[in-house]
């Protein structure tokens, strides 16, 4: 009996030890009070002070390319997109199952703006997010072929959750996106970097407009219903080449989740059908960027991919219809800022007030390497990027300042890193999908963020 009773005190004492190293409380110290925020915010007074707008005569460049895989070959071989298997991201309940089918096409779309020497490279993508291995090596690749790099291209993607997978490591991230496969990273930045190639090389004259209206039939609040604030705005810019080659660039903040984890088939969902139908209507080329889709989600009709086309085609149907209002013009005023951020250590909660420790989260998420926020004035539009699901709710107050500026306003996520969920503060205790798992770096992430977006459309809108 004694040799048992000493058996489970050892047990127990073994058991808090491992506690006592796994687990830490959350830290709750100030962003402000912090080297990570001096660090970035010196930087960002450096850029500020040597930004100034440039204006003259616009020009326009499109591309496209595809990012559907060919599935069931022999074998893998990136350089044509064919795999033998390849899973599909978005849906933990998948569990890397591969993908069975393509039900519709996925591409990479780029629009490229440029005013006087000042080129800017817009990029929508029909993937989950713009994996941060894929576009690390984008940047690479655009800067030894065209000769500039990060700070002239704005990553998104329509955050499909019916995309190709296989871009991310460690256990979360191969549980969002399957098996980890070096080879699909490749051929996403050969596809991607060949999208911003080919745009710079289309570049010609031409004029570029701006609009928006109110889509609340098909976008509602998924955090906390009808309690929360809604973003319906969809965002639009048109650009025309004077050689008649029309393109738009939609954004909007519903999640892109109308098909469930039980699709197997590649899918762009909703944004697809979006792209399509403007495509099949009288324009070149449409891209999607997710907008501020953190804790927003969709309105629609119907099951399965009629549900995808319902709200894509309705959407569709009603940009088509602004757009053919908007006012174009040939000559714009344009700046832009990308900053590099330092960031806290991952906190990930196990409850409310304990997290594990920064080793041991390391070990389940993906590293998140560099870190970039974006933020650029084309003439009256101010539009952010962000390294996130980025929360509708918070948009709406930069909205409200720029507005009072004169300007429109839109933030986009997925932009070439990811950092979780970026929601409201006033939401953070609440024991939701993302508030909790998703909120990766702590309470004072999410202020630092919204302080650092706030700042630096304020820097873009006074140049």
């Amino acid at each position: 009996m004694k040799i048992f009773l000493k058996i489970i005190l050892s047990l127990l004492v073994l058991i808090t030890l491992i506690l006592f190293w796994a687990i830490r409380k959350v830290d709750y110290t100030p962003y402000f009070e912090t080297g990570y925020y001096q660090a970035t915010k010196n930087r960002l007074d450096s850029l500020a002070s040597q930004l100034s707008s440039v204006e003259g005569k616009v020009n326009i460049g499109m591309g496209k390319r595809s990012i559907t895989p060919i599935l069931h070959g022999d074998k893998n071989d990136p350089a044509t997109g064919t795999f033998s298997a390849i899973p599909l991201s978005g849906y933990g309940d998948r569990q890397g199952a591969p993908a069975t089918g393509i039900h519709d096409s996925l591409f990479v779309k780029t629009i490229a703006i440029r005013v006087n020497e000042k080129t800017l490279v817009f990029v929508g993508s029909d993937l989950l997010i713009m994996p941060p291995d894929v576009s690390k090596l984008v940047d690479k690749l655009v800067e030894e072929q065209l000769g500039f790099g990060r700070e002239s291209i704005f990553y998104s993607a329509t955050h499909t959750h019916s995309s190709v997978g296989a871009w991310s490591e460690g256990i979360v991230g191969e549980l969002f996106s399957g098996e980890y496969n070096i080879q699909v990273v490749e051929w996403l930045a050969q596809e991607v970097s060949g999208a911003i190639v080919d745009a710079v090389q289309d570049l010609s004259p031409g004029k570029v407009g701006f609009a928006n209206f109110h889509a609340p039939d098909y976008v509602k609040n998924r955090l906390v219903g009808d309690d929360g604030q809604v973003d319906d705005d969809f965002m639009i810019i048109k650009t025309i080449q004077d050689t008649g080659r029309t393109a738009i660039i939609g954004s909007f903040n519903a999640h892109a989740t109308t098909l469930g984890g039980g699709n197997l088939e590649t899918s762009g969902d909703y944004p697809g059908y979006f792209q399509r139908r403007l495509e099949t209507t009288g324009y070149d080329l449409a891209v999607f960027h997710a907008g501020s889709v953190g804790s927003h989600s969709y309105r629609s009709q119907g099951d399965g991919f009629e549900r995808s086309r319902y709200i894509g085609e309705a959407l569709a149907d009603s940009v088509a219809k602004v757009a053919s209002e908007i006012y174009l013009k040939d000559t714009i005023s344009i700046n832009s800022l990308t900053l590099k951020i330092d960031y806290p250590e991952f906190q990930i909660r196990v409850s409310d007030g304990l997290r594990l420790n920064t080793y041991l989260a390391g070990k389940f998420f993906p590293e998140i390497g560099e870190v970039y926020l974006q933020s650029v004035k084309l003439d009256s539009l101010i539009w952010s990027t962000t390294p996130s699901d980025f929360s509708g709710e918070t948009t709406l107050v930069y909205k409200n300042a720029m507005h009072r500026k004169g300007y429109r306003a839109m933030v986009t996520s997925f932009n070439g890193a990811y950092t979780g969920y970026i929601i409201p503060c006033k939401y953070y205790h609440l024991n939701e999908y993302e508030s909790r798992l998703m909120n990766w770096l702590g309470p004072s992430y999410n202020p630092y963020i919204n302080y650092l977006v706030g700042e630096m459309i304020e820097v873009v809108s006074e140049r």
